[in-house]
């Protein structure tokens, strides 16, 4: 099956949008196979400001229609207590609020961007989703990655070449309880590695201390620009570290 047939007998859907690569073009494919969807981006304290920012933009260059859902996760104490099943109970969280707002709003199939690429084994969120009988376009038809990535430069949108993006609640280590002020430190720390020109880095919370990882081939420049990295993250923790493992 490819998209096109997907979006035939499945006409009229609801999309969990992230502003990242694959909810990006899924959204894209479905306008341009003349579906009726609307794009729901869920707004928690484990999404940073700039992924808001990017599904506005993105919403706007393809003129979707769309809405915004706050949701506090951290009030479910299942997810914030931050086990092994987090994201089980956080994707349950979400995808019943986009479910119940896209009832109201006439919509009965979700669709999320889960791709071919990704590893569904033994994964928390997608035994969630799967459950909550959530489709996946993209896996469903077999397409990769790299291949929406090349699509998506095809269909000039600017999320191409925008790096994987995982949670903020994946930088604090499993069995920490979640806080606001942990997810608020990683996110302030990563903003600063970013203005620093860094890319696809994470900014892990390691007891009080900040444990940065970057790509091997930006480890020279974590040396160069380390006075100011210190003098940035200093507040918010007692040490800083470089993971020698590259990501």
């Amino acid at each position: 099956m490819d998209l096109k047939t997907f979006f035939q007998i499945n006409p009229k859907v609801a999309l969990g949008f992230s502003g990242g690569v694959d909810s990006s073009y899924l959204l894209s494919a479905a306008i341009a196979n003349g579906a009726d969807v609307k794009a729901y981006f869920a707004q928690t304290p484990f999404q940073p400001q700039f992924e808001l920012e990017d599904a506005k933009r993105m919403a706007a260059q393809l003129k979707a229609n769309w809405q915004v859902l706050e949701l506090d996760v951290l009030q479910d104490q299942q997810a914030a207590v931050n086990n092994e099943q987090r994201c089980y109970f956080c994707k349950q969280q979400i995808f019943g609020k986009l479910a119940e707002q896209a009832k109201a709003d006439g919509y009965s199939v979700i669709i999320d961007g889960t791709n071919a690429s990704d590893d569904v084994t033994d994964r928390p969120g997608m035994r969630a989703l799967q459950e909550m009988q959530v489709l996946s376009p993209l896996r469903e038809c077999g397409i990769t990655k790299a291949e929406i990535r090349q699509l998506s430069k095809e269909a000039g949108l600017f999320t191409w070449n925008k790096p994987a993006y995982a949670c903020l609640a994946t930088r604090i280590p499993t069995g920490t309880p979640i806080t606001r002020e942990l997810l608020a430190k990683a996110e302030r720390a990563e903003a600063v590695l970013f203005a620093l020109g860094f890319t696809d880095f994470r900014v892990r919370q390691l007891g009080a201390y900040a444990r940065i990882q970057v790509p091997s081939d930006q480890f020279l420049a974590v040396i160069e620009k380390r006075e100011a990295i210190r003098q940035a993250l200093s507040p918010d923790y007692c040490g800083i570290l470089l993971d020698l493992q590259s990501r």
